[in-house]
């Protein structure tokens, strides 16, 4: 893969637990990112016999590394930006984040309530509480996050590069975290401050008399406020540049310039809010449109269509956000870690593949006539995220390594992105194709006739299918090796066996779906369960568990492996997730139901969720039906003023909202879609 190749590894940050542990694993092979894995046609055939539900049009979450999929449609208040994240503050008080989470950074400590203000950074969060108090979270290497005592009394919030500051109601400044370019030295008087913000290596400060107060790095005069210094109402501090903005509507900019972020475009009158990014800017007029202006290489200056109704504005590292009038959140730019979530609207997918750091989806369009696309985010280096035209006509995906596969109608094979093994040059004849999957760097393809074609790297004998290369129904490809499914419910593996991921447990029988991992493979069994071998570890030889098949090992419908953790569909809609945690991929977001498909990538995991068409009262996780899973959801609810709970709209979540739930106990709107309480959305 090209991880391996230009020796940049990422390593994953690891407990003390699983230090501890590492004695019970013998260092492996040195590895990079990891693969895809495909539910089979069997197992489709499982799920369709077994559970339900079928899989039909849905929605896309994910978690993990990279955390999309969230509903930004309305209640939001607030917008902040980091460099590659992003955070919606809600009018309840609850904070949604999205977008780049290696460092934990979108992971909203609970409760998760009471928040007035928010604030983003390079790799962490800041929240501010009604009662004054600062919750930080996310990456802590300068101790950005670690708010100094009393945490109390704070009115405002900010976060830059690796530093945060907080504004006291006495109007004086806290700073705490990174402090090489002296960010954190606040000169004095500090008294009178009214705002504060701050940029990766400098920090800027409002006063009540409207004059603006800079320290910190200074090398391209980003500190130098410009004369006079006087009747400023709002601040912003950029990557190397300072904003702002005066009474009279007008923007002053000084610091670095070399994409003219601090040219403001004309007229400069009419201003409103300002927002600074790490390159570009925007600002917002008092008409409502957003104007922007400085780096546009990635599409964050190209606000979109209709540019108006706007109220709040948010520029990050590469992407930008704007807040409409109606609490809803639109998205531009970047989306290299998913910070602008995934491309609206999150409905009509059928299909989902988690890559190594970017992530495929299968799309249906259309009431007669059908067209299917693909969508893609994530990191796109390489290019593995931009679709070869025609977009269309495309039945399945696979996101690998840097690369990824769509199979066309026809039979053929369409390959994009990193291309440095070859696993872009569809061997020829590229027709009679029904299956295909992505590995590390090499990929395979299943043809019609039940023979295994493979290319791309093969130093580990990964393309080198076993003989007889006949009667396969299914394919995975991992990280340095390759999994074929037989017909007769054998599995056939092949490329490396470092850490034993080509030796299938015996019985080797009665398989009915496969996935290849890092240094692990997982094989579905007719009856339910889930057999697992090969390495237990990470590279490092740290125990990672990702072979440990949570008890009981039972009921699942589909498998899938990422490079150190496994996810496990079960037949009740549910999702298991074991194995490396570090990035929270295995943290199944709630409510844990409604769900037809799963992805495990790299750091990060992708589920598909079910779509209801029908609004059923208790059906309060929104899978078209009321089981045990809206029983739990009620209870959890029970007695709270508010919530998706409180069925008849008023009087708390009581004995009357229970009655409303019982009355349609069990009923289930895909199977019988005529019943009188399911009402057509």
């Amino acid at each position: 893969m090209k991880y391996a190749i230009r020796n940049t590894p990422n390593a994953p940050r690891v407990s003390s637990i699983q230090h501890r542990l590492s004695a019970a694993c013998p260092p492996s092979v040195w590895r990079v990112r990891m693969v895809e894995s495909k539910i089979t046609f069997l197992a489709l055939l499982f799920v369709l016999l077994t559970s339900s539900f079928a899989l039909a049009d849905g929605s896309i979450i994910g978690w993990g590394s990279q955390v999309v999929g969230v509903d930004l449609s309305s209640g939001f208040v607030k917008v902040a930006t980091g460099s590659f994240h992003s955070l919606g503050l809600k009018s309840n008080g609850s904070i949604v984040a999205w977008g780049d989470n290696e460092y934990g950074q979108c992971d909203i400590p609970s409760p998760n309530t009471g928040f007035i203000a928010i604030a983003a950074a390079w790799w962490h969060s800041l929240a501010l509480k009604s009662d004054g108090s600062i919750v930080a979270f996310g990456d802590n290497s300068y101790g950005q996050c670690d708010i100094p005592s009393p945490n109390s009394g704070f009115v405002a919030i900010a976060a830059g590069g690796e530093h945060s500051l907080g504004l006291k109601n006495d109007g004086s400044i806290v700073a705490w975290g990174d402090n090489r370019h002296g960010q954190c030295n606040i000169p004095s008087p500090n008294t009178g401050f009214v705002a504060v913000t701050a940029g990766p290596y400098h920090s800027l400060g409002l006063k009540q008399d409207g004059s603006i107060v800079a320290w910190g790095y200074n090398y391209y005069g980003e500190c130098n406020i410009p004369s006079p210094n006087s009747g400023f109402i709002a601040i912003s501090a950029g990557g190397l540049y300072s904003l702002g903005l005066k009474q009279d509507g007008s923007i002053v900019a000084c610091g670095y310039n070399e994409f003219g972020q601090c040219n403001i475009p004309s007229p400069n009158t009419g201003f409103i809010a300002i927002a600074a990014g790490i390159s570009h800017i925007l600002g917002l007029k008092s008409n409502g449109s957003i104007v922007a202006w400085g780096r546009n290489f990635e599409g964050q200056c190209n606000i979109p269509s209709p540019n108006s109704g706007f109220i709040a504005i948010a520029a990050g590292g590469y992407h930008s956000l704007r807040l409409k009038q109606d609490g809803s959140i639109v998205a531009w730019g970047a989306n290299d870690f998913g910070q602008c979530n995934i491309p609206s609207p999150n409905s009509g997918f059928i299909a989902i593949s988690a890559g190594g750091y970017h992530s495929l989806g299968l799309k249906q369009t259309g009431i007669f006539i059908k067209i299917k696309t693909i969508v893609a985010w994530g990191d796109n280096g390489d290019g593995q995220c931009n679709i070869p035209s025609p977009n269309s006509g495309f039945i399945a995906i696979a996101a690998g390594g840097d690369h990824s596969l769509g199979l066309k109608q026809d039979g053929s094979i369409v390959a994009w992105g990193w291309n440095g093994w070859g696993q872009c040059n569809i061997p020829s004849p590229n027709s009679g194709f029904i299956a295909i999957s992505a590995g590390g760097v090499h990929s395979l393809g299943l043809k019609q006739d039940g023979s295994i074609v493979a290319w791309g790297r093969n130093y580990e004998g990964q393309c080198n299918i076993p003989s007889p290369n006949s009667g396969f129904i299914a394919i995975s490809a991992g990280e340095y090796h390759s999994l074929g499914l037989k017909q007769d419910g054998s599995i056939v593996a092949w490329g490396d066996n470092s850490s034993g991921q080509c030796n299938i447990p015996s019985p080797n029988s009665g398989f009915i779906a496969i996935a290849a991992g890092g240094d692990h493979s997982l094989g579905l069994k007719q009856d339910g369960s889930i057999v697992a071998w090969g390495s237990n570890c990470d590279r490092w030889g740290n125990y990672t568990g990702q072979c440990n098949i949570p008890s009981p090992n039972s009921g699942f419908i589909a498998i899938s492996a990422g490079e150190y953790h496994s996810l496990g569909l079960k037949q009740d809609g549910s999702i298991v997730a074991w194995g490396y945690n570090g990035r929270g991929q295995c943290n199944v977001p709630s409510p844990n139901s409604g769900f037809i498909a799963i992805s495990a990538g790299g750091n990060h995991s992708l589920a598909l969720k079910k779509v209801c068409q029908y609004k059923l009262t208790g059906d309060l996780n929104d899978d078209c039906r009321v089981g045990w899973e809206d029983v739990r959801i009620f209870t959890g609810q029970w007695l709270d003023s508010d919530g998706s709970a409180n069925l008849d709209g008023f009087n708390g979540i009581n004995f009357l909202d229970f009655a409303l739930l019982a009355a349609n106990w069990l009923v289930d709107c895909d199977l019988t879609p005529n019943n009188p309480a399911c009402i057509p959305k």
